[in-house]
């Protein structure tokens, strides 16, 4: 037991008398709704974890073995490049155009650039039914632990969107106070010194599961990890500086993308051991599920809300995305493919990888029809319930999934959006009026444009994202009247 563990104490918002009623010993029966951890980490790239990637320097021991239990998909993605709009997308099962939530918030539009960038939402709408009130409405108990970022003032934070206790959540979407105590956060009191914020958030979350398993919980752990600041696990930062040397790992390489550079080279020892210290946390959710006889009814999902940051204006992004183009930020499958696992009780042969489109808009569908909760096909209406691949070996009927991000981007990333039509891939840029056409399944990488090649399937494609941004009543960028041709 780690140290920060023996003074729980001093964070808890959920002491007293509010779970009372829910503190007493001994297991749930298997007969009973399952219990739901969701573990979302911060800008984790698919090729972060080894079951992903096993040529990854990276190493994900729990997070792999999570994935022999449950459900691999190979072709997870997340539903915006950017960490906001994901978020409202799991909370609400809908795409981010249309909640109007397309950019981090509160984003970056310089107004120097070609195009000024559209007006978004800063906050997540309370009228919005999220998955977390709906599990409340159907008897769960609700804790959210870590970064929010769903709204600039209080009255939108988790606390007002379904979630009985709070423990991390606001406005912020990196640590103000940095990844070790004292944190400056105004929803997680300090620890002792030398905490480290992965550690102490798993701590709440395995405290609230402790307290709340007489009751079906919704554990929502959100890591702040492996955002920036890139922060070392200081016990494990030596372990990987030692496997660089081991390696020979001597240089870091780079390739241009567009107006920006990005890194082909997985070689930092602080974002591994960051990786690393997040993927221990997770052995220990998973253990004390075990330990507390509740691993053989607990859903466990695990993903991540963009992909890797490997793409700057300039060098130094601390991971890579390879084999897959560009990073976060992008439309391309680097900045939008991410891990994404699920574990199930009614888990049909476990250890399967699942090749076939998924997207973050699906998690709230597949989790009420897992729990066995009515639907809410009005407010999950853009995700489809993945039980049928899960439970029965089937496939769902969909062919499409869509990207809208009309924004400019610190990682180059200029406005426009990105279809996926089952093994076609278009990408749209408005700033630079082009569009490129890649085939995933020959060119996984994106390196072939056969826009002129295939003037046909390029028009069908088009026609069908702007089909769907008129359904989703999208915003586009304007021209800037005060820009000038540089």
């Amino acid at each position: 037991m780690n140290s920060h563990s023996q003074k729980l104490g001093l964070g808890l918002f959920f002491a007293g008398s509010l779970f009372a009623a829910c503190n007493s010993s001994g297991p749930k029966t298997e007969s009973s709704k399952p219990n739901i951890l969701f573990i979302l980490v911060d800008d984790l790239g698919w090729a972060d974890v080894t079951c992903n990637n096993p040529n990854s320097f990276y190493e994900t021991p729990n997070i792999d073995k999570l994935a022999s239990q449950g459900v691999r998909f190979s072709n997870g993605y997340a539903s915006c490049p950017v960490c906001s709009p994901t978020r409202a997308s799991l909370m609400t099962g809908k795409y981010p155009a249309r909640l109007n939530i397309t950019d981090w918030i509160p984003g970056r539009d310089p107004k120097n650039q070609r195009l000024l960038g559209t007006v978004d939402e800063h906050n997540l709408a309370l009228s919005e039914v999220t998955i977390a009130e709906t599990l409340k409405e159907s008897g769960y108990t609700t804790g959210f632990f870590g970064k929010w970022h769903l709204g600039e003032t209080e009255e939108f934070w988790p606390e007002h969107q379904g979630f009985d206790i709070n423990i991390g959540g606001h406005h912020k979407g990196s640590p103000p106070g940095g990844y070790y105590s004292p944190y400056k956060n105004p929803r997680l009191t300090n620890g002792p010194e030398g905490e480290y914020l992965p550690d102490r958030l798993t701590d709440e979350t395995i405290h609230f599961i402790k307290t709340n398993q007489q009751k079906p919980f919704f554990a929502y752990l959100s890591f702040y990890t492996v955002h920036t600041p890139i922060q070392a696990s200081k016990r494990h930062l030596d372990k990987f500086k030692k496997k660089l040397k081991e390696l020979k790992i001597e240089e870091t390489s780079y390739r241009d993308e567009h107006d920006g550079i990005t890194r082909i080279t997985q070689a930092d020892a602080a974002y591994a051991s960051m990786v690393y210290a997040m993927d221990e946390n997770v052995g220990r959710l998973m253990a004390q599920l075990k330990e507390l006889n509740l691993d053989k009814n607990t859903i466990v999902v695990f993903t991540s809300d963009n992909g890797g940051l490997s793409t700057l204006y300039r060098k130094g992004a601390p991971t890579s995305n390879e084999p897959l183009r560009a990073g976060k930020g992008w439309c391309y499958e680097g900045g939008i493919r991410v891990p994404f696992i699920i574990k199930t009780p009614q888990q049909k042969q476990p250890g399967r990888v699942i090749d076939q489109p998924v997207i973050s808009n699906d998690f709230y569908p597949t989790i009420l029809d897992l729990a066995g909760i009515p639907m809410k096909p009005n407010q999950h209406k853009d995700g489809a319930s993945l039980k049928p691949i899960l439970t029965e070996g089937n496939t769902i009927d969909r062919e499409t999934l869509y990207w809208h991000y009309p924004h400019y981007h610190g990682s180059a990333w200029t406005p426009g959006a990105a279809l996926r039509h089952n093994e076609w891939k278009l990408v749209e840029f408005y700033d630079k009026e082009k569009v490129e056409l890649y085939n995933l399944k020959d060119d996984p990488s994106e390196q072939t444009d056969l826009a002129v090649k295939h003037p046909e399937k390029l028009k069908e494609l088009k026609d069908m994202l702007k089909k769907w941004q008129t359904e989703m009543n999208a915003k586009f960028p304007i021209p800037n009247p005060n820009y000038k041709v540089k």
